[in-house]
């Protein structure tokens, strides 16, 4: 894993540093063009050099993934960018989704299901949807 969210993380007291270690080799391991940095106060996932995923680390009671399509703003596709069988994700706008976890039970049960909306998140939002 990259220096800078290692090195970001190393000296937090967060209770749940082990499940954001877990969805950082999670979300590293959806595909090898994707890479992690800091943003927006949390680690942040960049796939081609486009940002995609963030993990937002506050409040400590749990973690949220935003799957977005980086700063600027875009045109809002008609629909949702992605399908989503799981029913883990929750809509801000038609290409931007939250999925919270609250516990490593919850990743853990949840893992298979999160590398296929990454995967997919990954496609669509490359494809401009």
């Amino acid at each position: 894993m990259e220096n800078e969210v290692t090195a970001f993380l190393k000296p937090l007291k967060h209770p749940l540093i082990k499940e954001i270690e877990v969805l950082r080799k999670i979300i590293l391991s959806t595909d090898a063009d994707m890479g992690e940095n800091i943003k927006w106060n949390g680690p942040n996932f960049h796939h081609k050099s486009e940002d995609r995923i963030s993990i937002r680390i506050h409040p400590a009671t749990q973690l949220q993934l935003i799957l977005h399509r980086g700063a600027k703003v875009l045109a809002q596709p008609k629909g949702k960018l992605i399908e989503d069988n799981s029913g883990m994700l929750v809509w801000k706008g038609n290409d931007r989704a939250v999925i919270t976890f609250k516990d490593m039970k919850e990743i853990k049960a949840k893992e298979i299901e999160l590398k296929a909306i990454v995967t997919k998140w990954l496609a669509a939002s490359a494809a401009g949807k």
